[in-house]
């Protein structure tokens, strides 16, 4: 009994891994057994856990082949179970209890074991393909068969190409699908498939369990190919007429598919429904065909299983639509405006014209003749022509000279069956330049303007008429100023509508006084010229300045006598408001006492000492400068000057007292001065010694050099 109860306790040990159940009071128990067991007898599968504790009198049934018992509440096996043979149990388990007898269901599944080997369904595998077929299109399909359970990887099967006999032309001519076993051509087959080369292969194939896996079961077979011709290429192509008079449908070619089931449809540039093809490859036309709309189809016919999966290239049909001359020629647009030069000779072409004929241009369908129907105003007649043949409009006449200003002409474009239609083309007689424009007036002016006019200021207009039609280019006159102008004082303003030109003031710059102007047309050799004189009037717009640099003079105290600065001016008005300039000190007594301003001409005067004597000293010296105009324009200027006492030769013998704020040149001169004193007075004694043995008139040798005379 011990070495029992070890024996199960062992068994039920492995029983519990692989057991699958589900338990509760009046509930089903499932328990899944593996199949093939080869341990030890009996075998004891799973405990019964829905049994009550003080059961008794317990029993199975549901088991014809006596093959499961239970003992001590445990559910036991006497032999292997096979799958493939039953697949599961249904056991009714019976017991007594409270004298009363009960049951319960134990479903026993049989679990799959990998001990079946995959075969094929055919021994002997034919089939053939097509020449044609394009790359992946099955031809026939591979079948095999595996006992196992087919929900597990045990019969998941798996193909594989092993060789391909013979290797030519090349040796991957086919393909197999590993999951469905559907043959095809690869790439290299469906391009070099020639039956005359090789008309028949052996493929060698092998089919795996569970899904191709190293240490799967696998059997191989081999698959005989024939290859077969095909009878699927382009038609030849078709030329119709267009405009058939019917009836339709007509047929007007075919086309099949000798292969396997095979459905057609066409595709092209074509209305929808107008060819159509059959289950039998017939192609149909539906309705008539117009040349000019379309002259020619390129159909493609594909051919596609049953399940629309294309089978091969698709064939081209060519139609091509032959020509019927049922359309007029005509013109692209009712109406064409061209011009033409009034001086235009004899043979002058303005103007080509060109009907279109839809018919076929390499018939004589689309051949054109022109002709000048119809000109208004009608008068004078034979003005132009049109050429029979390439609608060339050209001029007739001698000269348009006179002739009517505008003419509309009636085109006819006929074809070779009286087919015609019509065009008006205008005709505008341009004029030409051949008149000179004329100047109402040889000479214009003088006319006068004021220097300070404003920016814009119209001088004068000036008129040059033209005898060419008014309005015309030829008409219209260009104005240009040929010279006087170098300044640019003046600038031009046209007007187009009268011909008309204003001479416009464009900046004010003191020109002088007499402008001559001479005016000229810039786009043709037909010119005139005519003189326009302008005098500019002078306004006195300007103030009188002091020029020149005044800080390294000075003058010498006690006064020489003759001795001043010469003060010059100057005023950019002209004469009558510039003129003399006036120099005079401000009224002042103390600067009236101790400077004197004394004339010299027209812009400079003397500024000099009014008094014997002045402290050495930087002085500011106040006065104005005045032009001679009424009323007169007034400069005020503060000028300083430099007073110093002198030595015999008219230098400074020291520095002047700086004026406040002005730092002066003598200053720094009676530094320099000052360092040499020692040297300075030696030399002093010596020239004053000198002095009274040869005396000299002191106030000529450092007098201002004067100009005499001068003007501006």
């Amino acid at each position: 009994m011990d070495d029992r109860r070890s024996g199960l306790q062992l068994i039920f040990a492995v029983a519990v891994l692989i057991e699958i159940f589900g338990s509760c009071l009046s509930a089903n128990v499932k328990i899944g057994v593996p199949e093939n067991y080869d341990g030890i007898f009996p075998w004891y599968l799973s405990k019964l856990h829905s049994l009550p504790g003080n059961y008794s009198d317990l029993s199975v049934t549901g088991d014809d082949e006596g093959i499961f018992g239970v003992d001590s509440q445990f559910l036991y096996a006497l032999k292997p179970l096979d799958r493939e043979k039953q697949p599961s149990y249904s056991l009714q388990v019976s017991f007594r209890m409270s004298g009363q007898r009960q049951s319960f269901t134990v479903e026993v599944c049989v679990i799959d074991k990998n001990d079946n080997v995959p075969a094929f369904i055919q021994e002997s595998m034919r089939g053939s393909v097509q020449l044609g077929l394009l790359k992946g299109i099955p031809f026939m399909q591979v079948e095999a068969l595996d006992r196992d359970d087919r929900n597990t990887a045990h019969a998941e099967l798996r193909f594989r190409l092993m060789e391909q006999t013979p290797r030519i032309p090349s040796p991957q001519m086919f393909f197999i699908d590993s999951i469905t076993g559907e043959v095809s051509l690869t790439e290299d087959g469906a391009s070099t498939l020639d039956p005359e080369m090789c008309g028949r292969y052996k493929l060698s194939v092998m089919v795996k369990d569970m899904a191709g896996k190293s240490n799967a079961f696998f059997t191989t077979g081999i698959v005989t190919v024939e290859v077969t011709g095909n009878t699927w290429a382009s038609p030849d192509p078709v030329r119709l007429q267009e405009n058939l008079p019917g009836p339709y449908p007509i047929a007007i070619s075919q086309v099949k598919w000798s292969g396997s089931q095979a459905e057609y449809s066409l595709e092209g540039e074509f209305p929808e429904m107008l060819f159509t093809i059959s289950r039998e490859g017939i192609i149909y036309l539906n309705a008539p065909l117009d040349r000019e709309t379309q002259d020619q189809f390129l159909i493609s016919i594909v051919v596609e299983r049953p399940d629309g999966q294309e089978i091969a290239k698709p064939v081209e049909l060519r139609v091509m639509v032959g020509d019927a001359n049922d359309n007029r020629p005509t013109f692209p647009q009712a109406q064409y405006h061209t011009v033409v030069k009034e001086l235009a000779a004899r043979g002058t072409e303005i103007l080509t014209v060109q009907a279109a004929d839809n018919d076929d241009p390499k018939t004589d369908n689309v051949r054109i003749f022109y002709r000048l129907v119809g000109q208004i105003p009608e008068s004078p007649r034979a003005l132009f022509r049109v050429d029979r043949d390439s609608g060339v409009i050209s001029v007739q006449a001698d000269s348009m000279e006179g002739t009517a200003p505008q003419y509309t002409l009636t085109i006819t474009a006929e074809d070779a069956k009286g087919l015609n239609s019509s065009c008006t083309v205008v005709v505008t007689v341009q004029d030409e330049n051949n008149n000179a424009p004329v100047f109402s007036q040889h000479e214009y002016g003088p006319f006068h303007i004021s220097e300070d006019a404003p920016v814009g200021t119209t001088v004068t207009a000036v008129l040059a008429s033209d005898a060419d039609v008014r309005g015309g280019d030829s008409w219209q006159v260009n104005y240009h100023l040929e010279s006087g102008n170098e300044e640019e004082v003046f600038s031009l303003l046209m007007d187009r509508q009268t011909n008309e030109v204003s001479l416009v003031l464009s900046k004010v710059n003191s020109p002088p006084p007499r402008l001559p102007f001479s005016f000229a047309q810039g786009n043709s050799s037909l010119s005139a010229s005519t003189l326009v004189t302008v005098q500019i009037l002078d306004v006195n717009d300007n103030s009188p300045v002091l020029v020149g640099d005044y800080s390294w003079k000075y003058l010498c105290t006690p006064r020489w006598e003759e001795q001043a600065l010469v003060l010059a001016s100057r005023d950019s008005d002209g004469p009558q408001h510039g003129g003399r300039l006036n120099f005079s000190l401000r009224s002042d007594a103390t600067v009236r006492r101790n400077w004197k301003l004394t004339p010299i001409n027209d812009t400079h005067t003397n500024l000099s000492l009014n008094t014997p004597y002045l402290a050495p000293e930087v002085y500011t010296v106040p006065f104005t400068i005045s032009d001679s105009s009424s009323p007169p324009r007034s400069t005020f200027i503060n000028l300083p000057v430099t007073v110093c006492p002198c030595n015999i030769r008219g230098s400074c013998k020291m520095a002047a007292k700086q004026l406040e704020g002005m730092p002066t040149i003598q200053s720094a001169v009676g530094t320099l001065l000052g360092t040499f004193a020692v040297i300075g007075t030696i030399l002093v004694v010596v020239f004053v010694r000198l002095s009274y043995q040869n005396p000299k008139q002191p106030g000529n040798t450092n007098q201002e050099r004067v100009p005499l005379k001068m003007s501006i």
